[in-house]
């Protein structure tokens, strides 16, 4: 079966769905602030959207109790404020529309707190269009996305031949590899050509409507 033609796809949320940069990295540099921390400039740190939580703040604190720490002040800045600070990327929500007309089954696959990205999908009409929703738990479980997404593969009893992953992540591709399911990377995101070629990516591409299969290709 053609990968964009597959009967679920599980999507990622931050440089897929939505562009979320501005509400992230200023929530980061928030917490750092709190450490006294001199947070990088902003344009220097889009690299923190989408690796764990958890994992980004280790670049910046040995201890875990800091790094604990520096995470609730963190979502205390995005719960309030900083998960708005966002918007859909063109043509996506199309996209999807015609996806789901044709039968398929999408599914949010983020490692942002299952809460939040409830929240941000109301927030940008993408919930209407979702089966379910499934992200990380506040305790950290599911931050891994390749644990993530053995979950929903079991949660949703789906045999991989059926899946198709999309994200603009070296995460998402090398995640989706682990469980035998190909990846379609985006180039509108956080990941570059050729991080999303080294990880393995099965097809890149450039525009929203190439999510959709041209007649008798994949």
């Amino acid at each position: 079966m053609p990968i964009r033609a597959r009967s679920t796809l599980l999507l990622d949320l931050d440089g897929t769905l939505v562009d979320p940069a501005s509400g992230i990295i200023a929530c980061y540099r928030h917490a750092l602030a709190a450490f006294e921390i001199h947070p990088p400039a902003a344009e220097d740190m889009r690299w923190v959207i989408g690796p764990p939580i958890r994992e980004t703040f280790r670049h910046f604190f040995e201890r875990s109790a800091d790094v604990e720490e520096a995470v609730r002040l963190y979502r205390q800045r995005y719960s309030e404020w900083g998960l708005y600070q966002a918007a859909a990327y063109p043509g996506v929500l199309d996209a999807l529309k015609i996806h789901l007309w044709r039968g398929a089954r999408l599914l949010l696959c983020t490692a942002k707190v299952t809460a939040f990205a409830r929240r941000v999908v109301d927030h940008f009409g993408f919930s209407p269009l979702l089966a379910n929703v499934y992200g990380a738990e506040l305790d950290g479980r599911f931050e891994n996305k390749a644990e993530l997404i053995a979950h929903i593969l079991a949660a949703e009893r789906l045999q991989p031949a059926e899946v198709c992953m999309v994200g603009d992540r070296k995460h998402d591709v090398i995640a989706a590899t682990m469980h035998g399911v190909p990846t379609i990377g985006v180039l509108w995101g956080f990941g570059d050509r050729e991080e999303l070629k080294t990880a393995g990516a099965a097809m890149l591409i450039e525009r929203a409507d190439e999510l959709l299969p041209p007649t008798g290709s994949g």
